[in-house]
């Protein structure tokens, strides 16, 4: 027998001589998410935000993720994340931008949960100097039932 194949066989045999872990089912469960794009000119911007949170006797359990990216064709981009955990509480924040001279798109996610109220919201912007901005905002919030 090659090592490899040994090795795999006594990982298999390993993981299946391991104890079971049974899941636990929620007592109250959501999921919410966020996400937008905007572009003008040479310019584009994109941000996403997701949360969800599972709620059982034992406890609660929350996951938040977040991110954007930015391009010009011929100026400046960035994206910036920040997720902040403290406690019970988790934030997530995306900022993205692409400028070309006075032309620019914007995007930015907010996402939060606290373990009973989860809101995502995206708001969007793009610009042509002389032209009427365009804006969207997108938001979805669940608030799960009391036990």
């Amino acid at each position: 027998m090659k090592p490899l194949n040994l090795i795999a066989a006594a990982s298999i045999a390993l993981l299946a001589s391991g104890s079971a872990v049974l899941a636990e089912e929620c007592n109250a469960a959501g999921t919410v998410g966020s996400a937008g794009s905007a572009s003008a000119g040479g310019t584009s911007a994109s941000s996403v935000g997701t949360a969800g949170t599972c709620r059982t006797d034992d406890g609660t359990t929350s996951s938040i993720g977040s991110g954007g990216s930015a391009a010009t064709t011929d100026g400046k981009a960035q994206s910036k994340t920040h997720v902040n955990d403290s406690g019970d509480k988790l934030k997530a924040q995306t900022k993205a931008q692409a400028v070309d001279k006075g032309t620019f798109s914007k995007s930015r996610t907010k996402t939060s949960t606290d373990g009973s109220t989860l809101d995502s919201t995206t708001r969007t912007m793009s610009h042509v100097p002389g032209e009427k901005p365009v804006k969207n905002t997108t938001n979805q919030k669940i608030i799960l039932p009391e036990q």
